[in-house]
């Protein structure tokens, strides 16, 4: 199995198994990248202003309550020690009143912590929100030449993985960043408040479990690095056998891929058990050396507290603070990390989102209330890349209503001449003529609604048969619909089906055969009533019986239109006006059937290659 494989494999989601145990993916442009969410974030910066406050307002009651609780435990403990000695007791309505107080004190806490809570949920679904409509948005104005560069899974993700990665990075981090800073400037003035020195004894314990913890990360790493790259192997390795089982069996390599498996697995299991296993002792550490820090507080604090300098609740406090001051620490360390994965996705947003988008519009556009259907192509040159030229000099003319079909070997030029009549992309030297008129004249939107299209790839939506058919034109009624499945010979098929035009295709409508999604795309464009008609292949993937009654669809479809039949089955474009016998990116013949067979040239070597009997 190959290494690109494996990687292949491992990279499809942000989280694959042990996808939490490695630092979040990093950011090119960290810096810039926030600066661009912060003013893309700027509309919602009222409720953000909200959120801070009531964080920093719920943190504050939070970090007030040890310090209440140790009065109550300073009046016990005075209390206790007056009846010891004969000269009081413990004043248990002092006490209820300090745990009253305390009460209303966490009450506030969460009530503040819910309400920002609810403002901040609502703030990153509208963010979201608006991410997906922009992108969403923004796929219709990219160029073809975009997605043709780029798999299905990669654009797909930006919409999906990178927005839920982008919202729950924000949902989590920006709060969870103001009230653990909160926190600490808050508890650090309270530790300070109660003894400097103890203070300085609790924080001498962070630099040293930060040097430990450091150390362990150091060795742990590389194992994590080798855990998730042979993670990826033994994933790859069992999805290549699980889809090539029917392979794997007929060659007899059952034992052979077993064996390469299990090489991997236990390079996977001595990484893993390696990366755990020293990941595991970071917390027995931090406890190791927190636990000494207690003790040294707790020693500290009594003999202070013989000596008169603070009460016995304070220490009950200062424990409390030790604690809540350590926790704060490692979730900004968390969120360093949530904030990378962050911005790593919102930068891969928004280079999706300032990627170069067409041009739509044009100054003073070509606006023809019905297009004719003349086409002219005029020593047209084009590359995909500007430096390889594959159409050198493409010349035409199509008269409306002509059937101009286009044959010649894979890779000739024949689906680019189309992809240029639609403007999927422009020329680079020359000129395609509509009724007179250069097509980067008119409005993209506008030049494409004079076009109807078929191709080999049907595309059929999830939905009713009778909505696929609409799609051609929204306003049509039933009856318009039920006609044009007629004229494309696909009403009969329609009417076997269980609900007729009401059944439900399901999500790769695979619930009707190949032959039957091609007569539902051709009715589809016969309902859309386009002036210029493309079919690109479309009895390519059926049987030679179905072929016949597509054939008969197209012959209707194509009546009074012009219309552009990319084939290599020449069979289907033996009644074509103008045959364009297409080599290398130039038309090197051209005429009708009859007088290219007597020709004896390109195309009838094509023609008896498929047609006659060695």
């Amino acid at each position: 199995m190959s290494e690109e494989k494996a990687r292949t494999f491992r990279h499809r989601g942000p989280h694959g198994p042990g996808g939490g145990m490695m630092p979040g993916e990093k950011a090119r442009d960290f810096k810039g990248t926030f600066g661009k969410l912060t003013g893309y974030m700027g509309r919602y910066k009222i409720g953000l202003i909200f959120v801070a406050l009531f964080a920093i307002g719920g943190t504050v009651f939070h970090i007030l309550g040890p310090k209440i609780l140790g009065k109550a435990t300073t009046e016990i403990f005075n209390g206790l020690v007056g009846k010891l000695s004969g000269q009081g007791g413990i004043d248990f309505g002092k006490i209820g009143q300090i745990l009253l107080l305390l009460l209303g004190m966490y009450v506030l806490s969460a009530v503040f912590t819910g309400i920002q809570g609810f403002i901040m949920t609502g703030i990153i679904q509208k963010i979201s929100y608006r991410f997906r409509e922009d992108i969403s948005a923004k796929i219709h104005r990219m160029p073809l030449k975009y997605f043709e560069a780029r798999n299905v899974g990669e654009v797909l993700s930006r919409i999906t993985n990178d927005v839920d990665t982008l919202g729950q990075g924000l949902s989590q981090s920006v709060t969870q960043l103001i009230t653990s800073v909160a926190t600490i400037i808050g508890v650090l003035i309270m530790m300070l408040g109660i003894s400097p020195l103890m203070t300085l004894i609790a924080l001498v314990i962070l630099p040293v479990s930060a040097a430990l913890i450091g150390l362990v990360v150091k060795f742990s790493q590389k194992h994590f690095v080798d855990q998730q790259r042979y993670l990826g192997k033994v994933n790859g390795q069992v999805e290549e056998v699980y889809s090539g089982q029917n392979i794997v069996k007929a060659f007899n390599k059952e034992a052979d891929m077993l064996e390469e498996f299990n090489r991997t697995n236990d390079k996977l299991f001595s990484s893993a058990w390696r990366s755990q296993f020293l990941s595991g002792l970071m917390q027995p550490i931090m406890n190791f050396v927190s636990n000494l820090g207690y003790v040294s507080v707790a020693v500290v604090g009594g003999i202070l507290t013989i000596r008169g300098s603070i009460q016995v609740g304070d220490i009950q406090s200062f424990i409390q603070y030790v604690r809540n001051f350590t926790q704060p620490i490692m979730q900004v360390a968390q969120v360093s990390n949530m904030l990378q994965s962050t911005a790593a996705a919102a930068e891969r947003v928004f280079e999706f989102l300032e990627e170069e988008e067409e041009d739509f519009e044009v100054p003073n556009p070509v606006k023809l209330t019905k297009m004719e259907g003349s086409v002219e192509f005029s020593h047209v040159q084009f590359g995909y890349d500007p430096e390889k030229i594959i159409v050198h000099d493409f010349n035409c003319n199509v008269k409306p209503g002509q059937m101009v079909a286009i044959v010649g070997p894979t890779g000739a030029g024949k689906t680019t001449m189309v992809k240029l009549l639609m403007r999927f992309y422009d020329v680079n030297r020359g000129s395609i003529k509509v009724d007179g008129h250069d097509v980067r004249e008119f409005n993209r939107s506008q030049l494409r609604e004079n076009f109807g299209m078929v191709l080999q790839d049907t595309w059929l939506f999830q939905g009713t048969i009778m909505e696929n058919i609409r799609y051609g034109r929204l306003e049509a009624s039933d009856e318009e619909v039920i006609a044009a499945a007629k004229a494309a010979h696909a009403h009969h098929f329609i009417q076997t089906l269980p609900g007729g035009y009401q059944m439900e295709l399901n999500e790769d409508a695979s619930n009707v055969s190949q032959g039957q999604k091609q007569l539902l795309t051709i009715a589809r464009a016969i309902l859309a009533d386009n002036p210029i008609l493309i079919l690109d292949e479309a009895t390519s993937s059926v049987d030679t019986r179905t072929e016949e009654r597509i054939q008969k669809a197209m012959n209707n479809l194509m009546k009074g239109r012009t219309s552009f039949v990319i084939a290599h089955r020449l069979s289907t474009i033996k009644d074509a006006d103008v045959i364009l016998v297409m080599k290398d990116g130039d038309i090197i013949e051209q005429g009708d059937h009859q007088t290219l067979l007597e020709k004896d040239g390109f195309y009838a070597k094509l023609y008896r290659s498929q047609f006659e009997v060695a």
